[in-house]
């Protein structure tokens, strides 16, 4: 009792306690200045410079306790919001709102099967055994499926089938399993299973660094070694920033997001310095924009000028080459630790 007394006046911030955005989650909060110990086994951790409180909570549980009030910030995947929205009626009250998309733990969840199996296309699984822990999004996908396919099979026999009104008409049989989803084919447990694929690209992998790389491969090389191949994806995912609608302090809240609004920034871009005669600066500014505009400086040497001028990372090679074919020098690139952008 005397620990949850000094959660009074703390902002209640909701993070992973583990799985694939947890990392990511972490270097992103350490990047932001929120400085705080975990105790071993305890859920929650007390930032030591700022009035916060993190609550360590499953993912999938993150998008409940934002929603409902009981904290007031979390990081989760947008898969999992959107499972969770899946089960609230249009009537029920939305308490949550999308601050900021993070940029990381990219993934598909996708329909899969065995990649020597019968089933070629998502339409063949209509009436046959789909296991996933995505229940809510795959009834929900089977649901429109079954509904347009019957519509389709109206129109040629000339009857009005509507298909399913509801989950409980679905042909398709949805099974919940919480982990280990991609065996459930090779157990005979389903004809298809539902579940997260990772996407790797270099630019995310430059940003975030091995961890996440990690993951991704992972990901991939376990449908892979199942025996497993992709035939539709469900929903697009990455790691969103959600805020209560009614947080207990609202400027708390922007200081937080514009904090890791610059890390993200700081993560995606370089600083590229570069000195150029002041006749080829129109072209050369045009190679480096910037955010804004590049910052121009007179050099002590007539007709020329010094250029500042933020670069996506994943850009840099490109623009030196084309920066030097117009006549730069003295072409420097420098990281970029945090940043603040309005």
């Amino acid at each position: 009792m005397e620990f949850v007394s000094h959660l009074e006046n703390r902002l209640l911030f909701a993070v992973p306690k583990k799985g694939r955005l947890q990392q990511s989650t972490l270097d992103l909060l350490h990047g932001s200045d929120i400085l705080f110990n975990r105790e071993h086994r305890l859920d929650i951790a007390l930032v030591k410079n700022l009035p916060i409180a993190l609550v360590f909570l499953p993912a999938a549980d993150i998008p409940t306790f934002v929603g409902e009030g009981r904290v007031d910030l979390g990081i989760t995947g947008r898969d999992q919001v959107a499972e969770h929205d899946k089960v609230i009626s249009s009537g029920d009250y939305h308490g949550w709102e999308e601050v900021l998309d993070l940029g990381f733990g990219s993934c598909k969840l996708q329909i899969q099967v065995p990649e020597e199996g019968e089933i070629k296309d998502v339409q063949q699984l209509v009436g046959k055994h789909v296991a996933t822990s995505f229940v809510n999004l795959t009834e929900d996908f089977f649901a429109t499926l079954e509904r347009e396919q019957e519509q389709e099979d109206g129109r040629t026999n000339g009857t009005a089938n509507e298909g399913p009104q509801s989950q409980k008409d679905l042909k398709t049989r949805i099974t919940f399993i919480s982990g280990s989803v991609e065996t459930a084919c090779a157990l005979g447990v389903a004809d298809a299973v539902v579940d997260l694929v990772g996407a790797l690209n270099r630019a995310t992998v430059l940003s975030h660094g091995s961890s996440l790389a990690h993951f991704i491969t992972e990901s991939g090389d376990t449908m892979r070694a199942q025996g497993l191949k992709a035939i539709a994806t469900v929903i697009e995912s990455t790691a969103i920033l959600i805020k209560s609608k009614k947080p207990c302090n609202p400027s708390l809240v922007d200081l937080i997001a514009s904090r890791i609004r610059g890390v993200i920034t700081a993560q995606k871009y370089v600083l590229c310095q570069y000195n150029v005669k002041r006749s080829a600066l129109d072209v050369a500014v045009k190679i480096t924009p910037g955010k804004r505009a590049p910052t121009v400086n007179a050099l002590e040497e007539d007709g020329w000028v010094a250029v500042s001028s933020m670069v996506e990372k994943k850009k840099i090679a490109t623009v030196m080459d084309d920066l030097s074919m117009v006549g730069a020098h003295d072409i420097l690139v420098l990281p970029i630790s945090n940043s603040r952008m309005a």
